[in-house]
């Protein structure tokens, strides 16, 4: 077979993958993606709570602080020449009883620390003024200005489209399964055939340490599964909230979130659950209902309205809160791991922070070019309010049979209706798809890998 020569081999099609490929690409380096599966965002990175965090809460002086807090303004500074959506919109951390109102001052000191100066303490009339369906049981909070909302799935979409552009190679279905290191370069074993690279970036999420174990011979640290449940809210819930609510953060986790969403839902999540499945995204009754009660005690006019949709993502937690960069230069490997809820925001930063390790030394093009993401974001103009819309195929999303082509025939087309989705927001509607999906899967017959059903499920 037909040896693939790189210089850079990135392993994982999640959101830090594709910035890291981004920003090697764009650094002029030869760079391949490899995915083992037939889409980006097939595993960690497909379920968050598309949050842009400034970092307020992070350890001051981590490794996550300072590549958050970069990350958050390379985003910022970028997102418009790529068409992605931001929306600022500010949180508030809201205190429910007299314990955590203690702990208050502490947050807003850590704040401070990590540079988030805007960071204030609010009492409960003023969380009321700018919330005004929250529930009156509410006693003082935190106001967190910065705080801002992204397109989850544009932003990856965007960083490897433009990594293609300057030349990169996306391949998937393309697990690593074995390789050996010769003191110069790697020769990997994939499901696309044998590669070969002088530098691979581990950025595999959920399998981050298997890679590790089985090419190196070691890992430094373990994956320790953690699943997230959400609950997603009719966009007849948008009008309660236009900011996101916090609560107060336990040692172990972040805790659940209400929070509008850019496509204009409102969603409720995640959950918190160890578990020894690295694949097992399944939502239980029992927790949605639980998730639904929280929601509910927080913002009680949500109890009138429907859930239009659930789901769950996994985060790849390890033993230690911060982040697990390893740089092993002697095996020209680089290990991209623990990257959990804050992977979203931070990818940019440390994609920025893998390419200093490695120290550079390549030549990058002459020009960089920037392509323009469609938009989904509800604030934004959409193609269905243009003057020649054409054919609506998704009518609780407005979706465009010109998206769906269009999507169709980009450098990075979906294999799969959930590729499809993410980059469209078709069939992910009040009705799911129940009206559309016919349509849907016409217009997409012969040209997805995995073929919408013709009854509207995915095969």
């Amino acid at each position: 077979m037909v040896v693939q020569e790189y210089e850079v081999a990135v392993v994982g099609g999640g959101v830090v993958g594709c910035a890291i490929a981004r920003e090697f690409a764009l650094a002029g380096a030869r760079t391949v993606l490899l995915e083992k599966s037939g889409d980006i965002l097939a595993g960690a990175s497909k379920a968050n709570s598309a949050i842009l965090h400034t970092g307020f809460d992070a350890v001051p002086g981590s490794l996550e602080q300072r590549l958050v807090a970069e990350s958050y303004a390379i985003y910022r500074s970028l997102h418009e020449r790529l068409n992605l959506p931001l929306l600022p919109c500010g949180a508030q951390l809201v205190a429910w009883s007299e314990e955590q109102e203690a702990q208050l001052p502490a947050i807003v000191a850590q704040a401070h620390a990590n540079g988030v100066d805007d960071v204030a303490i609010v009492d409960a009339a003023t969380l009321r003024d700018r919330v005004p369906a929250l529930s009156p049981a509410a006693r003082a909070g935190v106001t967190i200005p910065g705080e801002a909302l992204v397109d989850p799935w544009s932003a990856p979409l965007a960083y490897l489209t433009q990594a293609v552009a300057h030349g990169a190679t996306a391949l998937f279905n393309a697990q690593v399964t074995g390789g050996a290191f010769d003191g110069a370069a790697w020769s990997l074993q994939t499901g696309r055939g044998p590669v070969k690279a002088a530098l691979v970036i581990n950025a595999a999420g959920l399998y981050g340490d298997w890679l590790d174990r089985n090419l190196l011979g070691t890992a430094e640290f373990t994956i320790k599964p953690r699943k997230g449940q959400f609950v997603v809210y009719d966009k007849a819930a948008r009008k309660l909230l236009d900011t996101i609510l916090l609560p107060v953060p336990t040692a172990r986790t972040k805790g659940v979130v209400v929070c509008p969403t850019i496509f204009g839902n409102v969603l409720v999540g995640p959950t918190a659950e160890e578990q020894e499945s690295r694949s097992d995204t399944g939502t239980d009754e029992a927790t949605l209902r639980r998730l639904m009660a929280e929601g509910e005690r927080i913002l009680p006019d949500l109890a009138a309205l429907p859930v239009t949709a659930i789901y769950a993502g996994i985060r790849p937690a390890t033993e230690e809160k911060d982040y697990r960069i390893l740089n092993r230069p002697a095996q020209h490997w680089i290990t991209v791991g623990g990257i959990r809820s804050t992977g979203l925001t931070a990818a940019l930063g440390i994609a920025r922070h893998v390419l200093a390790l490695h120290g550079g030394g390549f030549t990058p093009p002459a020009e960089i070019t920037w392509p323009e993401m469609p938009n989904l974001a509800e604030h934004r103009p959409r193609p269905y309010q243009g003057e020649a819309p054409g054919e609506i195929v998704c009518h609780c999303e407005w979706v465009t049979r010109n998206e769906i082509e269009a999507a169709l025939s980009s450098p990075l087309p979906p294999c799969d209706p959930a590729g499809l989705k993410r980059r469209t927001r078709a069939m992910m509607g009040r009705c799911q798809g129940f009206f559309c999906a016919a349509r849907v899967a016409e217009l997409t017959d012969g040209r997805l890998a995995f073929p919408l059903c013709p009854g509207g499920g995915d095969e």
